[in-house]
């Protein structure tokens, strides 16, 4: 079985390219971070921050782009893809990817389009016509 969960910090806004019947694919990094703690001999273990590169197909895509930002939090379910490449000097590199299949936005919805939105209205109720 190949099955990844995680709940971290969106590094970067996502990356959306479409291609063909307009269909989607998105990829972003996730910070996930353990907790520095103290062993009971008094061994101070320091916090540790993993980064994933995450990628989302089609419709999971298109909702990433719409709502998702850089330092939101999510939960995200895949599994983890392993593939390798050439770079233009010839040296082998490799990519550990989650193809993520579920997501859940955990962050807070932002208040911060409504209030733009009501801002604007006000400002034109107040407004007066130039005639």
């Amino acid at each position: 079985m190949n099955k990844v969960m995680l709940i971290g910090n969106v590094g970067k806004e996502p990356d959306i390219r479409y291609y063909d019947a307009d269909q989607a694919v998105a990829t972003f990094p996730l910070a996930t971070t353990e907790r520095g703690y103290t062993l009971p001999n008094g061994t101070s273990v320091p916090e540790r921050t993993d980064w994933h590169n995450l990628v989302l197909w089609r419709g999971l895509a298109k909702i990433a782009e719409r709502y998702v930002h850089k330092g939101d939090k999510l939960f995200v379910e895949g599994r983890i893809r392993y593939r390798s490449y050439d770079d233009q000097k010839g040296v082998r590199r490799f990519v550990t990817e989650i193809m993520v299949e579920n997501m859940e936005l955990l962050s807070p919805k932002s208040q911060q389009p409504a209030e733009m939105e009501d801002k604007s209205k006000e400002d034109g109720l107040n407004e007066e016509a130039p005639f």
